[in-house]
């Protein structure tokens, strides 16, 4: 009998024979990884090792992964509308509090150029801009991207291996949230497991364990605060408001300003989202079998903005704005952008207005993607938050 992986990859862009082996590397890696587990790992672990494994990893590997070419497209990758529009924001929040950015996790590095390029016109560039990134690989195309574009201002970049200790100025992150390794975790009545990995058979397969620790009193204030009916089954990061947490504790004057895809808390865990919503991409088709090809696809789950927001708050930020990615570009100025290129250029201006179109729409990017502003010593209204919804329940 198939598994669900090898009946996933029967609908799927056949892989070279390199990346099979690549993908095969790294599998006996995570295999080893669990029988020194005792033969079980959480789903965060496999995550983990599945995207950063060192030089195996999804995002730490040489394969590449956005645009055309890639796994997906990122808002960056379809126009440089999108970054050009954030601009109006990033020199907002530059000026109130200093001139730097961090940006984490740069994907090609497309929207690191534009924006510069964009911050470059509004006379707000910054000092440093500096990328935290641990893929090698992906450092090195960050770095190309810039310099074929941009590179007059490439002594203005650098690339941190860690958060700094302390930092004034914006903190920058698009699609990093939803990668970030998650539990899965079963509620069946007064029960609750986690649901993990083990090697069955020389294929990856579930088996669950009574959930524990912090994970357990999550799940059950979870249980409580929402309608969880039995047999459901979703995430629970962990890692992405240890995150948010980590860098309440290193800014001191600045924000947080994270785009991502994802719901307040009580969408998010909806009684119709009863599978929870775990997501894989390769080559430009989703699916969910996150078993299928370690290290050749991309492993994400939505992003649980209530509990950004609790940690963020608990570790000393401010929410300084939540909306949807649609409000928040026309909030900057997304029509002024686009006015840029003149409708009679029909070569320039029909290309950019579709990609426009995929970025507002409610159908496309619009609604399920959001912006979140978090801070410290910013007390003056955001530019991209002055109309539309800037609440997140509780």
């Amino acid at each position: 009998m198939l598994t669900r992986s090898q009946q996933a990859a029967a609908s799927l862009p056949p892989p070279t024979a390199d990346a099979l082996a690549f993908s095969a590397a790294l599998s006996r890696h995570i295999s080893a990884c669990i029988s020194a587990a005792d033969g079980w790992i959480g789903f965060d672990r496999f995550m983990d090792l599945a995207l950063y494994t060192p030089s195996m990893g999804y995002y730490s590997g040489g394969a590449q992964k956005f645009g055309a070419e890639g796994d997906f497209v990122t808002a960056p990758e379809l126009c440089p509308a999108f970054a050009q529009t954030l601009g109006a924001q990033v020199a907002q929040l530059l000026e109130l509090s200093a001139l730097q950015i961090v940006e984490v996790g740069a994907g090609s590095g497309q929207l690191a150029t534009d924006l510069l390029l964009e911050l470059e016109l509004h006379g707000v560039l910054p000092e440093r801009y500096a990328i935290l990134e641990l893929s090698g690989e992906l450092r090195a195309r960050q770095r190309a991207t810039i310099v074929l574009r941009a590179p007059h201002l490439v002594p203005r970049v650098l690339w941190l291996d860690r958060l700094p200790d302390h930092f004034d100025g914006l903190v920058l992150a698009n699609e990093v949230l939803d990668a970030m390794p998650a539990h899965l975790v079963l509620w069946n009545g007064g029960a609750i497991a986690e649901r993990g990995v083990t090697v069955d058979n020389g294929h990856f397969a579930w088996r669950d364990r009574p959930a524990r620790g912090h994970l357990l009193e999550r799940a059950q204030a979870l249980a409580t605060e929402c309608e969880i009916v039995p047999g459901y089954l979703s995430e629970i990061s962990l890692a992405a408001p240890a995150w948010v947490a980590q860098w309440a504790a290193v800014l001191g004057r600045g924000a947080l300003l994270l785009i991502d895809y994802g719901f307040p808390r009580r969408e998010f865990y909806h009684p119709q989202r009863c599978a929870g919503t775990l997501m894989c991409h390769y080559r430009h088709h989703a699916h969910g079998e996150p078993f299928y090809l370690p290290g050749l696809q991309d492993i994400t789950l939505h992003v649980d903005f209530t509990a950004i927001v609790e940690a963020g708050c608990e570790a000393g930020l401010e929410l300084l704005g939540y909306t949807t990615q649609s409000s928040f570009l026309f909030n900057c100025g997304l029509t002024e952008i686009l006015a840029r290129t003149p409708v009679g250029d029909s070569l320039r201006y029909l290309p950019l207005a579709n990609a426009v179109q995929k970025l507002v729409s409610p159908a496309e990017m619009g609604e399920l993607f959001k912006v979140i502003a978090l801070g410290k010593g910013i007390s003056e209204p955001l530019l991209g938050f002055v109309s539309g919804d800037r609440s997140v329940t509780l």
